[in-house]
């Protein structure tokens, strides 16, 4: 998150000041990543899959410790920076931290602009390099949890901008082919798209839950499963999804090329349609 937020409320407080602090130096969301945070897309000024995302936001949160969250204080918190912000299609983050005593949790809702970079980069496509990365595959290790520890993850861009490419692709010791630092991968074979497993201790996207409802609509068989990065080397086409990227082409893989964007551009409208509002 790069730009200044455009407006930002706290539960509780209600709408403060983007720029004034707004969490303590000895909360533990800050000074050791201890919470759970929420990305979702906003389109014509609603939430797209708000409610699952609020019930991933209480998931991670109960893995790491924290008092489950107020959904309505969370909902009212982003319908008020939503307001505030007064912009129809929008990035909205949910923070839900440990907070200090005697105040407890907090829960923070920031409305920002979609970054500007998206559409270009969906237009040529990203070229993206794998990168080991051990599977969160015990429940002591969080998988599938969305917390604010994004060290490795930016880590894992970094490398991947050293070396010439977009983003990254994580691949397990083993080869498995997992996700990307902030993303779900796809690729298609013929008229099948395939995708890494849940069990695998990946992040459940909400993007990738909305792909795996539109995908047979579009004609579009879905495998989910254990696969090794091998197999992307001979797909017809390959691309990731998030929900703030929403459906992203991927032109390159460790420099193997990928001219078609088929399921990705049909998919990518078929995501649009379900997220706008009829008349939007």
């Amino acid at each position: 998150m790069n730009a200044r937020p455009l407006a930002a409320a706290v539960v509780g407080r209600g709408l403060v000041d983007p720029a004034a602090p707004l969490v303590a130096a000895d909360d533990e969301g800050f000074a050791r990543g201890r919470a759970a945070f929420e990305t979702l897309r906003v389109y014509g000024g609603r939430p797209f899959r708000l409610e699952e995302h609020l019930e991933r936001l209480r998931a991670s949160s109960t893995r790491l410790g924290l008092p489950e969250p107020g959904a309505d204080e969370l909902r009212d918190a982003a319908e008020a920076a939503l307001a505030q912000a007064a912009i129809g299609d929008a990035v909205l983050r949910l923070y839900w931290t440990p907070g200090v005593p005697p105040e407890g949790p907090r829960g923070i809702a920031l409305v920002s602009a979609v970054p500007d970079w998206i559409e270009p980069a969906r237009a040529r496509g990203q070229r993206l390099v794998s990168l080991a990365y051990p599977r969160r595959s015990v429940p002591w290790l969080l998988p599938g949890t969305k917390s604010v520890s994004y060290a490795t993850h930016i880590a894992a861009e970094t490398e991947a901008k050293r070396r010439g490419a977009d983003d990254a692709l994580l691949v397990d010791l083993d080869g498995t082919v997992l996700e990307g630092p902030v993303t779900n991968v796809w690729w298609r074979e013929g008229e099948r798209v395939l995708t890494p497993s849940l069990e695998l201790g990946i992040l459940a996207g909400e993007t990738r839950a909305a792909l795996l409802e539109l995908a047979d609509g579009e004609g579009y068989e879905v495998e989910e499963g254990q696969y090794a990065v091998e197999r992307i080397g001979a797909a017809d086409e390959l691309f990731t999804s998030s929900s703030v990227r929403e459906v992203m082409p991927v032109a390159a893989l460790d420099g193997r090329s990928y001219e078609s964007h088929e399921a990705a551009v049909r998919l990518q409208a078929a995501l649009r349609r379900a997220a706008v509002p009829t008349g939007g």
